[in-house]
């Protein structure tokens, strides 16, 4: 539930604001796409953090190239404190 009102404004992004700002993207996958799949890849906390990170690196003076979103960690790497969604 949380993950898809997250969602909700990037695609409202990609599909009505991006075609008129042109393609400006320096990653594949864009940065919007990233920040959907790290979202649903990592949940709500962990895919923002990791999306706004990528938003911190697309500018002019960054190389870009293929950035894909990290595989999800398992229980064993996030500890016994890690909060499940």
């Amino acid at each position: 539930m949380i993950r898809e009102i997250l969602i909700a404004p990037i695609r409202f992004y990609r599909y009505f604001i991006s075609p008129w700002v042109g393609q400006s993207c320096r990653f594949t996958p864009t940065c919007s796409s990233y920040m959907e799949q790290a979202i649903r890849t990592h949940g709500a906390g962990r895919g923002l953090w990791l999306g706004t990170k990528r938003l911190c690196r697309c500018h002019p003076f960054s190389a870009g190239g293929h950035d894909p979103v990290p595989p999800a960690r398992s229980a064993a790497q996030r500890g016994p404190s890690a909060n499940h969604e």
